[in-house]
Protein backbone atom coordinates (compact mmCIF):
# COMPACT_ATOMS: atom_id res chain seq x y z
CA UNK A 1 0.00 0.00 0.00
CA UNK A 2 3.31 2.85 0.69
CA UNK A 3 4.17 2.18 -2.99
CA UNK A 4 0.92 3.30 -4.34
CA UNK A 5 0.60 6.65 -5.04
CA UNK A 6 -1.60 9.18 -3.02
CA UNK A 7 -4.47 9.14 -5.39
CA UNK A 8 -4.45 5.77 -5.76
CA UNK A 9 -4.95 5.15 -2.13
CA UNK A 10 -7.64 7.98 -1.45
CA UNK A 11 -9.50 5.50 -4.24
CA UNK A 12 -9.21 2.05 -2.79
CA UNK A 13 -10.44 3.92 0.53
CA UNK A 14 -13.12 5.32 -0.60
CA UNK A 15 -13.88 2.12 -2.51
CA UNK A 16 -13.51 0.83 0.99
CA UNK A 17 -16.11 2.76 1.95
CA UNK A 18 -18.68 1.87 -0.63
CA UNK A 19 -18.26 -1.50 0.46
CA UNK A 20 -18.82 -1.14 3.80
CA UNK A 21 -21.62 0.69 3.32
CA UNK A 22 -23.15 -1.92 0.84
CA UNK A 23 -22.48 -4.47 3.51
CA UNK A 24 -24.05 -2.57 6.34
CA UNK A 25 -27.01 -2.23 4.43
CA UNK A 26 -27.35 -6.17 4.19
CA UNK A 27 -26.61 -6.10 7.75
CA UNK A 28 -29.73 -3.75 8.84
CA UNK A 29 -32.00 -5.37 6.55
CA UNK A 30 -34.58 -8.06 7.55
CA UNK A 31 -35.00 -11.30 5.52
CA UNK A 32 -35.60 -14.25 6.32
CA UNK A 33 -32.97 -16.92 5.66
CA UNK A 34 -32.68 -19.68 2.67
CA UNK A 35 -30.32 -21.78 4.76
CA UNK A 36 -29.91 -24.79 2.09
CA UNK A 37 -30.06 -22.54 -0.70
CA UNK A 38 -27.60 -20.14 0.80
CA UNK A 39 -25.41 -23.06 1.63
CA UNK A 40 -25.34 -25.14 -1.39
CA UNK A 41 -24.91 -21.57 -3.07
CA UNK A 42 -21.98 -20.86 -1.10
CA UNK A 43 -20.02 -23.80 -1.49
CA UNK A 44 -20.73 -24.25 -5.56
CA UNK A 45 -19.26 -20.12 -6.24
CA UNK A 46 -16.26 -20.74 -3.70
CA UNK A 47 -15.54 -23.50 -5.76
CA UNK A 48 -16.04 -21.73 -8.99
CA UNK A 49 -13.84 -19.19 -8.34
CA UNK A 50 -10.82 -21.62 -7.89
CA UNK A 51 -11.35 -22.16 -11.83
CA UNK A 52 -9.75 -19.21 -13.04
CA UNK A 53 -7.85 -18.07 -16.13
CA UNK A 54 -4.87 -16.02 -17.31
CA UNK A 55 -6.15 -13.72 -19.59
CA UNK A 56 -4.27 -12.14 -22.13
CA UNK A 57 -2.86 -8.80 -21.52
CA UNK A 58 -4.05 -8.86 -18.46
CA UNK A 59 -1.91 -9.58 -14.85
CA UNK A 60 -5.67 -10.81 -13.53
CA UNK A 61 -7.63 -13.54 -13.70
CA UNK A 62 -11.39 -14.34 -14.55
CA UNK A 63 -13.07 -17.37 -12.83
CA UNK A 64 -16.67 -19.33 -13.81
CA UNK A 65 -18.04 -17.86 -10.30
CA UNK A 66 -19.81 -15.23 -11.24
CA UNK A 67 -23.27 -17.05 -12.49
CA UNK A 68 -23.73 -18.16 -9.17
CA UNK A 69 -23.05 -14.44 -7.34
CA UNK A 70 -25.50 -13.11 -9.88
CA UNK A 71 -28.22 -15.77 -8.91
CA UNK A 72 -27.57 -14.98 -5.04
CA UNK A 73 -28.36 -11.19 -5.76
CA UNK A 74 -31.74 -12.22 -7.40
CA UNK A 75 -32.54 -14.73 -5.14
CA UNK A 76 -31.09 -14.60 -2.02
CA UNK A 77 -31.58 -11.41 0.57
CA UNK A 78 -28.91 -8.84 0.30
CA UNK A 79 -26.50 -10.35 3.05
CA UNK A 80 -26.92 -13.58 1.74
CA UNK A 81 -25.35 -12.05 -1.60
CA UNK A 82 -22.64 -10.44 -0.27
CA UNK A 83 -21.82 -13.16 1.93
CA UNK A 84 -21.83 -15.41 -1.03
CA UNK A 85 -19.65 -12.93 -3.35
CA UNK A 86 -17.42 -11.63 -0.77
CA UNK A 87 -16.77 -15.49 0.25
CA UNK A 88 -16.08 -16.93 -3.37
CA UNK A 89 -13.65 -13.86 -4.04
CA UNK A 90 -11.21 -14.68 -0.89
CA UNK A 91 -11.09 -17.72 -2.54
CA UNK A 92 -10.11 -16.64 -6.02
CA UNK A 93 -8.15 -14.09 -4.67
CA UNK A 94 -5.48 -17.25 -3.31
CA UNK A 95 -2.88 -18.16 -5.74
CA UNK A 96 -3.25 -21.59 -7.56
CA UNK A 97 0.38 -22.64 -6.54
CA UNK A 98 0.18 -21.70 -2.72
CA UNK A 99 1.15 -18.30 -1.05
CA UNK A 100 -1.01 -15.56 0.57
CA UNK A 101 -2.62 -12.94 -1.26
CA UNK A 102 -1.72 -9.12 -1.20
CA UNK A 103 -3.99 -6.94 1.59
CA UNK A 104 -4.48 -4.04 -0.88
CA UNK A 105 -5.65 -6.89 -3.54
CA UNK A 106 -7.65 -8.41 -0.94
CA UNK A 107 -9.56 -5.00 0.21
CA UNK A 108 -10.03 -3.89 -3.39
CA UNK A 109 -11.84 -6.85 -4.68
CA UNK A 110 -13.90 -7.19 -2.05
CA UNK A 111 -15.17 -3.76 -1.95
CA UNK A 112 -15.65 -4.30 -5.52
CA UNK A 113 -17.71 -6.87 -4.83
CA UNK A 114 -19.66 -5.72 -2.02
CA UNK A 115 -20.78 -2.44 -4.38
CA UNK A 116 -21.31 -4.83 -7.31
CA UNK A 117 -23.64 -7.24 -5.45
CA UNK A 118 -25.44 -4.55 -3.85
CA UNK A 119 -26.22 -2.14 -7.51
CA UNK A 120 -27.35 -5.19 -8.64
CA UNK A 121 -29.41 -7.09 -5.92
CA UNK A 122 -31.31 -3.80 -5.52
CA UNK A 123 -32.18 -3.39 -8.78
CA UNK A 124 -33.66 -6.98 -9.27
CA UNK A 125 -35.07 -7.49 -5.87
CA UNK A 126 -36.46 -3.54 -5.13
CA UNK A 127 -38.23 -3.15 -8.01
CA UNK A 128 -39.11 -7.50 -8.06
CA UNK A 129 -41.59 -6.17 -5.10
CA UNK A 130 -43.37 -4.33 -7.33
CA UNK A 131 -43.53 -6.43 -10.51
CA UNK A 132 -44.96 -9.51 -11.32
CA UNK A 133 -44.81 -10.54 -15.24
CA UNK A 134 -41.77 -13.08 -16.82
CA UNK A 135 -41.14 -10.25 -19.02
CA UNK A 136 -40.13 -7.86 -16.59
CA UNK A 137 -38.01 -10.13 -14.13
CA UNK A 138 -36.52 -10.45 -17.72
CA UNK A 139 -35.61 -6.68 -18.02
CA UNK A 140 -35.00 -6.39 -14.77
CA UNK A 141 -32.30 -9.04 -14.79
CA UNK A 142 -30.52 -7.41 -17.75
CA UNK A 143 -30.43 -4.09 -15.87
CA UNK A 144 -29.04 -5.72 -12.23
CA UNK A 145 -26.42 -7.58 -14.76
CA UNK A 146 -25.49 -4.72 -16.82
CA UNK A 147 -24.62 -2.35 -13.46
CA UNK A 148 -23.02 -5.30 -12.00
CA UNK A 149 -20.54 -5.52 -15.31
CA UNK A 150 -20.08 -1.58 -14.82
CA UNK A 151 -19.60 -1.45 -11.03
CA UNK A 152 -16.93 -4.31 -11.81
CA UNK A 153 -14.67 -3.45 -14.23
CA UNK A 154 -14.80 0.70 -13.88
CA UNK A 155 -13.02 0.85 -10.83
CA UNK A 156 -10.78 -1.71 -12.04
CA UNK A 157 -9.66 0.49 -14.60
CA UNK A 158 -9.27 3.33 -12.95
CA UNK A 159 -6.87 1.57 -10.51
CA UNK A 160 -5.09 0.49 -13.09
CA UNK A 161 -4.96 4.14 -14.77
CA UNK A 162 -4.06 5.44 -11.20
CA UNK A 163 -1.23 3.09 -10.60
CA UNK A 164 0.16 2.54 -14.26
CA UNK A 165 -0.84 5.72 -16.08
CA UNK A 166 -2.71 5.71 -19.45
CA UNK A 167 -6.55 6.51 -20.74
CA UNK A 168 -8.96 5.12 -18.17
CA UNK A 169 -11.35 4.85 -20.82
CA UNK A 170 -8.70 2.59 -23.20
CA UNK A 171 -7.88 0.38 -20.36
CA UNK A 172 -11.90 -0.13 -19.33
CA UNK A 173 -12.14 -1.03 -23.16
CA UNK A 174 -9.77 -3.34 -23.01
CA UNK A 175 -11.12 -5.14 -20.02
CA UNK A 176 -14.41 -4.99 -21.95
CA UNK A 177 -12.97 -6.83 -24.99
CA UNK A 178 -11.86 -9.83 -23.18
CA UNK A 179 -14.88 -10.20 -20.51
CA UNK A 180 -18.12 -9.12 -21.86
CA UNK A 181 -19.18 -11.86 -23.46
CA UNK A 182 -18.42 -13.55 -20.58
CA UNK A 183 -21.11 -11.28 -18.53
CA UNK A 184 -23.42 -11.46 -21.39
CA UNK A 185 -23.48 -15.32 -20.99
CA UNK A 186 -22.94 -15.34 -17.04
CA UNK A 187 -26.18 -13.46 -17.46
CA UNK A 188 -28.01 -15.59 -19.93
CA UNK A 189 -27.02 -18.46 -17.31
CA UNK A 190 -28.58 -16.54 -14.85
CA UNK A 191 -31.92 -15.87 -16.35
CA UNK A 192 -32.36 -19.71 -17.28
CA UNK A 193 -31.22 -20.57 -14.25
CA UNK A 194 -33.77 -18.73 -12.40
CA UNK A 195 -36.68 -19.37 -14.35
CA UNK A 196 -35.81 -22.99 -14.06
CA UNK A 197 -36.10 -22.73 -10.42
CA UNK A 198 -39.15 -21.31 -10.49
CA UNK A 199 -40.67 -23.61 -11.90
CA UNK A 200 -38.50 -27.27 -10.62
CA UNK A 201 -36.43 -25.73 -7.65
CA UNK A 202 -33.87 -23.71 -5.92
CA UNK A 203 -31.19 -26.78 -6.49
CA UNK A 204 -30.75 -26.02 -10.23
CA UNK A 205 -27.34 -24.27 -10.09
CA UNK A 206 -26.19 -27.71 -8.97
CA UNK A 207 -26.54 -28.11 -12.28
CA UNK A 208 -25.26 -25.10 -13.55
CA UNK A 209 -21.51 -25.83 -12.04
CA UNK A 210 -20.55 -28.38 -15.06
CA UNK A 211 -21.66 -26.26 -17.65
CA UNK A 212 -19.40 -23.84 -16.46
CA UNK A 213 -16.66 -26.29 -16.18
CA UNK A 214 -17.10 -26.49 -19.74
CA UNK A 215 -16.88 -22.75 -20.67
CA UNK A 216 -13.87 -22.72 -18.35
CA UNK A 217 -12.47 -26.16 -19.97
CA UNK A 218 -13.48 -24.16 -23.42
CA UNK A 219 -11.37 -20.64 -22.53
CA UNK A 220 -9.06 -22.39 -20.92
CA UNK A 221 -8.16 -24.04 -24.16
CA UNK A 222 -8.72 -20.84 -26.24
CA UNK A 223 -6.37 -18.45 -24.15
CA UNK A 224 -4.05 -21.33 -23.98
CA UNK A 225 -3.70 -21.28 -27.95
CA UNK A 226 -3.68 -17.57 -28.13
CA UNK A 227 -0.47 -16.54 -26.50
CA UNK A 228 -0.35 -14.08 -24.20
CA UNK A 229 0.88 -10.39 -24.92
CA UNK A 230 3.99 -9.17 -23.55
CA UNK A 231 2.74 -6.18 -21.57
CA UNK A 232 -0.05 -6.40 -19.29
CA UNK A 233 -2.31 -3.55 -18.37
CA UNK A 234 -3.10 -4.96 -14.94
CA UNK A 235 -2.02 -4.76 -12.11
CA UNK A 236 -4.95 -5.85 -9.67
CA UNK A 237 -7.02 -9.07 -9.96
CA UNK A 238 -10.86 -8.91 -10.38
CA UNK A 239 -13.62 -10.98 -10.53
CA UNK A 240 -14.79 -11.17 -13.71
CA UNK A 241 -11.76 -8.95 -15.31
Amino acid sequence: MTSQPKIAKLFIGLMAVGGLASLGYGLLETHPWHHSQFLVLLVIAVLASRLKLKLPGLNGNMSVNLPFILVAAVQLSLLEALLVGMASIVAQCFPKGGGKPQAVQMLFNLSTIAMAVGFAGRIFQQSWLSTASGASASRLLVLAGASFFLVQTVPVATIISLTEGGSALRIWSSICHLSFPYYVLSAGVTSLATAASHRIGWQIPLLVLPVMYGIYRSYDLYFGRAGTPARPIALAKAAGA
